[in-house]
């Protein structure tokens, strides 16, 4: 047993799931991005503890562009801390708050054409539930990245009985088996090496590349962060300079500009 290459052969199945079984959903989200990022709309993001990683993936990161709007809660995703103020008890508390998601969303003038992505690897904490079941108010689509197995092995928390599979639109599976945690060592009880970090962020840049392809196809070809390795230091800091202007004239319209 080697348990490095137990985590790689686990990592690497995970990509081979997706790439099986959740193509067809990805082009499904892209589609429904790419128009409200065309029409000037914004794709909102949510996520609540870790999952908060892959709302940073989409932007602002090399290779990406603007045209999504990140709502993250530092009360919920702060977790360098650990114990203390900050702590990670206070934030796996809140996130099992009802109500809260509509209190974020008061912040914000969100209406169509704009659309949600939402991650959560279980699905079914009350805060990740709250903020699809506001958007669906909104009349607005929504799109959750989740493992299917562990959000089918888990139990729904929220009163209303729901978890984000039954709500959204487009459920993309992140293929990370139920319990996240991929590596069983000897002399250790518990599984070590949670797997969803690889599936979620590989589905987070499946999504921006088919995005970005229907933008260019759309003759709206994405301003995107790029490196210096492709056009030189000069041009790559005007591109940064011009894809966060983009953003800025983009991310007006959530506070009423």
């Amino acid at each position: 047993m080697n348990a490095p290459t137990d985590y790689l052969n686990a990592a690497q199945a995970i990509l081979q799931r997706i790439q099986a079984n959740e193509l067809d959903v990805i082009e499904q989200a892209a589609d429904i991005f790419a128009h409200t990022i065309s029409q000037g709309g914004l794709v909102h993001m949510f996520a609540t503890g870790h999952s908060r990683m892959f709302i940073e993936e989409m932007y602002p990161r090399h290779g990406s562009f603007p045209g999504f709007h990140p709502i993250v809660e530092l009360s919920m995703t702060y977790h360098t801390q650990v114990v203390g103020a900050n702590g990670q008890r206070q934030a796996m508390f809140i996130e099992h708050i009802e109500g809260l998601a509509a209190v974020i969303l008061r912040n914000f003038v969100i209406n169509p054409p704009d659309s949600f992505l939402i991650y959560s690897n279980s699905g079914v904490n009350e805060v990740v539930v709250d903020m699809a079941l506001e958007a669906k108010k909104l009349d607005l689509p929504v799109v959750v990245v989740v493992s299917k197995a562990h959000s089918t092995e888990s139990s729904a928390r929220h009163s209303s009985g729901k978890k984000l599979t039954d709500i959204a639109d487009i459920v993309i599976d992140n293929g990370t088996p139920a319990g996240d945690a991929l590596v069983s060592v000897p002399g250790l009880d518990d599984p070590v090496g949670p797997g969803s970090t690889i599936g979620a962020a590989a589905v987070t840049n499946a999504i921006k590349c088919a995005v970005a392809e229907r933008l260019a196809a759309l003759g709206q070809p994405p301003l995107v962060l790029t490196s210096s390795y492709f056009i030189g230091s000069e041009a790559s800091q005007q591109q940064f300079a011009d894809s966060y202007d983009d953003y800025r004239a983009r991310i007006r319209r959530v506070y009423g500009g």
